[in-house]
């Protein structure tokens, strides 16, 4: 393979009427061909964020033939929404949707697979239990099914002090607005955001 594109921003149309954003490489396509998809479902911020990261992650993906679709949770980056709260159930529903909008794109095979590391690793595993269709497989690092006795907020069921540090690390994530380079509405978006944040 060796030659794709890269696709900034793409909008994934949830049933709500959110819209979530996404940057995907691409693979070139030969006519009709399809190819199966990776996702990781973050709130880091795609287009700043993980950037540096997913410029040498997605590229080996797509010179192989599977197309990296990295996708803002809601409420982050330049995606729509409030963002509630760690693997919530919206964020999980949320995740199975965009899973099936990867599937009906016509440059899919119809299968895909999640990864994620601390955070795209716990959700990964959470939506997997949700069985839908089109996930064929999981890579999950740094993380658990066991969230009470093995994660970031509790440890063999102690509260971890760690939860001052990532309680600020997420705050800064979740209150930063969208790109006003891609959203006319950036201004609207991010006061909705610290509208809702719980914890301001």
């Amino acid at each position: 393979m060796g030659k794709f594109e890269v696709f900034e921003n793409v909008s994934i149309p949830l049933a709500d009427g959110r819209q979530l954003a996404a940057r995907i490489f691409m693979p070139i396509r030969t006519g009709s061909e399809t190819f199966p998809a990776v996702l990781e479902y973050l709130p880091y911020r795609k287009r700043d964020g993980t950037a540096p990261r997913d410029e040498s992650t997605y590229p080996a993906f797509a010179e192989a033939g599977i197309v990296g679709v990295r996708v803002d949770i809601s409420g982050h980056g330049e995606s729509d929404g409030a963002f509630d709260d760690e693997y919530s159930p919206d964020e999980l529903s949320v995740g199975v949707e965009v899973i099936a909008w990867i599937a009906a794109q016509d440059w899919c095979s119809g299968n895909i697979g999640m990864m994620g590391i601390s955070w795209g690793g716990f959700n990964s595993l959470q939506i997997a239990a949700l069985r839908p269709a089109a996930l064929k497989a999981v890579i999950s690092l740094s993380s658990t099914v066991d969230r009470y006795n093995d994660d970031i907020h509790y440890k063999n069921g102690c509260l971890l002090y760690s939860n001052f540090y990532w309680a600020n690390v997420m705050l800064c994530y979740a209150s930063r607005p969208p790109d006003p380079e891609l959203k006319n509405h950036w201004r609207t978006l991010w006061m909705q955001r610290l509208d809702t944040l719980p914890w301001l």
